[in-house]
Formats: C-alpha cells, sequence, structure tokens
C-alpha cells in the first residue's frame, strides 16, 4: 500500500504530469457540462445597418426533447435580434410570438401586429427591406436549421402573411392607388 502511495507522490512532484493531469480533469468536466447542458448550433441571418448586406450569427442553443420547443426558442431568439451592434433586427423589438404549433411537418406561427411595422430608419439604410423580405428571411433560416420542416405558415394577429411577391407587390400597388383599383373594378365588370 505504501508503495502505491509513494508512486502517486513522485508522480505528481513532476510539474509537467500535474499540469497534464489537470489539464486531462478540466477536459473531462468540460465534457459532462457540454453534454448536460444540451446544447446545439443555429445560424441566424440579419442585415447589416450601414449597408444592407447578409450577416450570418452563429449561436448556440439549448436543446430541448420537444422538435416544436426548439422552433419556438429559435424564432423567439430571431425575433430579439442580432448580438452584433452593427447589425439590424429583422422585426420591430415590440413584436411578439404569440403561438407556434408544429404539425405534420408544417409551422404555424402567430407574431403580434407589431411585426407589420417597418423599422425605425436608423436601423435600415435606403428605403430599407419590405416586411416580406424579413418573414421571407426568417422562412428560409428556419428550414436551414430544421430540416424536418417542410412548410411555414405565418399569421399576424390571426391573419395570414403571403409569401407569394408577385401577389404581394401586386396588392401594394392597388392598395396605394385607389384610382386603380376602382379602374379594375370597372374594367372587371
Amino acid at each position: 500500500m505504501k508503495a502505491i502511495f509513494s508512486a502517486i507522490i513522485r508522480f505528481f512532484t513532476s510539474p509537467f504530469k500535474l499540469c497534464l493531469l489537470l489539464l486531462a480533469v478540466l477536459g473531462v468536466v468540460a465534457l459532462i457540462d457540454y453534454l448536460n447542458l444540451g446544447l446545439s448550433r443555429r445560424t441566424f441571418v440579419f442585415y447589416s445597418i450601414d449597408d444592407g448586406e447578409m450577416a450570418v450569427e452563429d449561436r448556440m442553443l439549448r436543446h430541448s426533447r420537444l422538435k416544436e420547443e426548439d422552433i419556438i426558442r429559435y424564432t423567439e431568439e430571431t425575433i430579439q435580434g442580432p448580438v452584433s451592434p452593427n447589425l439590424s433586427p429583422l422585426f420591430p423589438y415590440e413584436t411578439r410570438l404569440k403561438s407556434l404549433m408544429l404539425r405534420d411537418k408544417t409551422i404555424y406561427a402567430d407574431f403580434t401586429e407589431s411585426a407589420a411595422l417597418r423599422l425605425p430608419d436608423k436601423l435600415v439604410k435606403g428605403e430599407g427591406r419590405a416586411i416580406l423580405d424579413n418573414f421571407r428571411t426568417l422562412y428560409d433560416s428556419i428550414l436551414r436549421n430544421f430540416p424536418y420542416v417542410s412548410d411555414i405558415w405565418f399569421f399576424i394577429e390571426g391573419n395570414a402573411v403571403s409569401l407569394d411577391f408577385q401577389q404581394a407587390q401586386d396588392t401594394l400597388k392597388t392598395d396605394e392607388n385607389p384610382a386603380a383599383e376602382a379602374a379594375a373594378e370597372d374594367s372587371g365588370t
């Protein structure tokens, strides 16, 4: 028994061996902590305030046993905006996720009405991004991070958000010009 203790004491008298042992213990503790936390890497897409160029942020988010809970956490993180101060959020700060449901590989997400508002000019240069572009960015980001999702339906206060850009542009043109709407109705009758 004394021989074992003396061998251990001789082993630890070497500073190099002691540092090596402490490093190994630290590595094992870090691995256990990582496996215990259950983090997963997610990518977030935002836009630069200066030039509007796309920028990607990587974050480690806590992993859940429920797929729906992971998507909710990701969507809420996206709504909160970027970590980097030179990036613009996709949605106004008042925006909240009211509900999110995953059914048959399709997500149904409902947002508060502030999701339909434009971002302040100080967060976007030039004309800024269209609101639908922000939803399209979120759509693409969710599909990239969660490959088991096949489709996403967005709602604002229960009203569907159309991601069909041509239809949305036609609707905006008609809404901006009431005379064009009246002319379209007259030609249709």
